[in-house]
């Protein structure tokens, strides 16, 4: 029987959102049909390779270290990096199945405006083109060899939100907007693959009420539960 490949998946890790982080985990552990192979990208793990001062605008610790994903994949095979505020509602081969070679990266590629002006710890709401893009990335990571850790501390937040680091965005792929379904932006969705928590999470009391709140809660429970409780 042929080994079925590893899935490799790494997950934004902010220590202000550690639950969302280990929710997020079961999520994908629940409902993938391959194995996942998880990698928290976590500021405390990256001293040496990333070097780059905290700014006001950033509202997470991997704001802009999310984009070492292919460094760490060895610029080797396809990843997925995901924001650690998400829940997993389908099974994440079928979004690694949508990999297509021609290009470099594939998002979800959202066009609006977001509503408010403050989201979770009332952190400013940022308004630029392709918002929301580097939330979900499906990387080809040979073709992102631009992304060196020296590139990355010290770009600016445009050029790699906004994937001017491709030089092209003919090199940009889109994926179906049910992968990145960005919570309480757009009306409910119950064929949502991946519930995005953008604004903020059931983990904060200001959203305690949102959108798939009780989904989340539900796998909290599984999260937290053992043998014998």
């Amino acid at each position: 029987m042929t080994r079925p490949p590893v899935l490799d998946v790494f997950i934004g890790y902010d220590r202000q959102e550690i639950a969302a982080y280990h929710v997020l985990c079961q999520s994908l552990i629940e409902t993938s049909s391959r194995p996942v192979r998880f990698t928290p990208i976590n500021l405390s793990s990256l001293a040496g390779v990333f070097q780059r001062e905290r700014v006001a605008a950033q509202s997470t610790e991997f704001s802009f270290s999310r984009f070492l994903t292919p460094y760490l994949s060895d610029y080797a095979g396809w990843s997925l990096f995901m924001d650690c505020d998400m829940l997993v509602r389908a099974d994440i081969a079928e979004l690694f199945a949508l990999a297509d070679d021609r290009y470099a990266v594939m998002v979800c590629q959202h066009d609006y405006t977001p509503r408010g002006t403050v989201k979770f710890l009332n952190n400013p709401q940022a308004r630029y083109a392709k918002k929301n893009w580097s939330s979900v990335m499906l990387l080809n990571n040979a073709r992102c060899r631009a992304l060196t850790p020296q590139y990355v501390s010290s770009a600016s937040g445009l050029d790699l939100h906004q994937f001017r680091w491709l030089g092209d965005d003919s090199l940009i792929g889109a994926l179906p907007l049910e992968w990145n379904w960005l919570v309480d932006e757009y009306d409910h969705n119950p064929q949502a693959k991946i519930a995005h928590f953008t604004l903020g999470g059931p983990y904060f009391d200001a959203y305690a009420d949102c959108d798939f709140s009780d989904e989340w809660r539900a796998v909290e429970a599984r999260t937290l539960s053992s043998a014998g409780r």
